[in-house]
């Protein structure tokens, strides 16, 4: 096939209109003059270097990734290993967390970015081989692929605990939960399991509100440790804390009404608006069928992502679509979530909008292997399409 016939318009058009969103967005949050940087001129460039980036990501096909899973996936636990390592000039503490590498001249890169998409490679690569291994499951072959599923997820998720990075982390839980739902692993294992772990998350819930002074007992978590908890739970208690900027963002959205306030009309002034909270100012400005459009847009993101993993001839391509589908997803719904008191704040930015060079490189690189999949998925003379 042509060129033309094997590149994924449909997603390429997508992007851009993420790209716009984007800059219209972030134009409108740089003249709070909280920070003298453009941040649209930064994010057009990251979008540049994405862009590059998927060119030459589309170059490989998916058995290529799939051999190069283990070595990216050990490459990434070193790029972890060597943050912790690292001293103060090269990995400074930035809001408590050690999280990112700051290159003179370069700017700073944030591993865990990367390495949520090695992750997605190593266990869809993990998972094939096996299925080719065992043609016939049982159970105590499910517990198996299971075990090496939680696995490969584990060790990213403890270094990245270390820095502490709670919201990285969540993530990371969601793509392992997106990928164990399509392993094939029998549904009375799975749904024990997640009937579990949502135990073990509402009883931690219920100690927090009910009895703080049990968890600093036996877990040795302190009360103000938990102060993200409280304020999602009481933000007007906490509004002038950790509470601050949710009640701000819930003002800016709700204040949007219907049709918003027109660009460069915000009144709710929101410290870090570019980044966690880019969706707060979509929805002053644009109102409740403004923000209806960009999700729509996330939706039309996840269906075209879908179509790539169902058209796909190997069962790797199909793992690893499933793998970023669950994480974009994650992101989504936890960014917009935490902005109108859904869910705690963690964050997390909002895929492809929020300004960010190395989120946004990374969700690109993502694409790049969606990208890849589809310009090299292969036709048959009599297959079903």
């Amino acid at each position: 096939m042509k060129f033309e016939d094997r590149f994924d318009w449909s997603l390429f058009f997508i992007l851009c209109c993420f790209a716009a969103v984007s800059c219209v967005a972030l134009l409108s949050a740089q003249e709070s003059n909280q920070y003298s940087d453009n941040f649209v001129v930064k994010q057009l460039i990251w979008y540049g270097v994405g862009g590059v980036a998927i060119g030459v990501m589309m170059l490989f096909d998916p058995e290529d990734y799939r051999k190069l899973s283990p070595y990216l996936y050990g490459f990434g636990l070193l790029l972890l290993g060597a943050l912790i390592l690292a001293p103060s000039s090269i990995a400074p503490i930035i809001k408590g967390q050690k999280s990112w590498f700051v290159l003179p001249g370069l700017g700073s890169m944030q591993p865990a970015e990367l390495v949520k998409i090695f992750t997605i490679l190593m266990l869809g690569n993990i998972t094939t081989l096996h299925h080719e291994k065992f043609q016939k499951g049982t159970v105590k072959l499910d517990f198996w692929l299971l075990f090496k599923l939680v696995g490969i997820t584990a060790l990213p998720l403890a270094l990245i605990m270390q820095q502490p990075d709670l919201g990285t982390s969540l993530v990371f839980i969601a793509i392992m939960s997106g990928m164990i739902l399509i392993s094939g692993i029998r549904w009375r294992i799975i749904l024990p399991l997640f009937l579990t772990i949502a135990g073990i998350g509402s009883s931690i819930l219920w100690l927090v509100i009910k009895s703080p002074e049990l968890l600093d007992k036996y877990l040795h978590v302190k009360q103000y440790q938990l102060g993200r908890i409280y304020a999602w739970l009481q933000p007007e208690r906490f509004q002038d804390a950790a509470g601050y900027q949710l009640i701000k963002a819930m003002k800016a959205i709700g204040s949007g009404q219907l049709l918003g306030k027109g660009f460069g009309d915000r009144e709710v002034y929101l410290p870090e608006s570019q980044t966690d909270f880019i969706f707060s100012i979509i929805g002053e400005e644009y109102g409740f069928l403004g923000s209806c459009v960009v999700l729509l847009l996330f939706f039309f993101l996840i269906y075209r992502l879908t179509n790539i993993a169902n058209s796909s001839n190997d069962d790797f391509s199909s793992y690893v679509m499933v793998g970023i589908i669950s994480m974009i997803s994650f992101h989504v719904f936890q960014n917009v979530g935490m902005s109108v008191q859904l869910l705690p704040i963690t964050g997390i930015p909002l895929p492809f909008i929020s300004y960010g060079g190395s989120a946004l490189l990374g969700n690109l690189i993502s694409m790049g292997i969606a990208f890849a999949i589809y310009f090299h998925r292969k036709t048959y003379m009599f297959g079903d399409d």
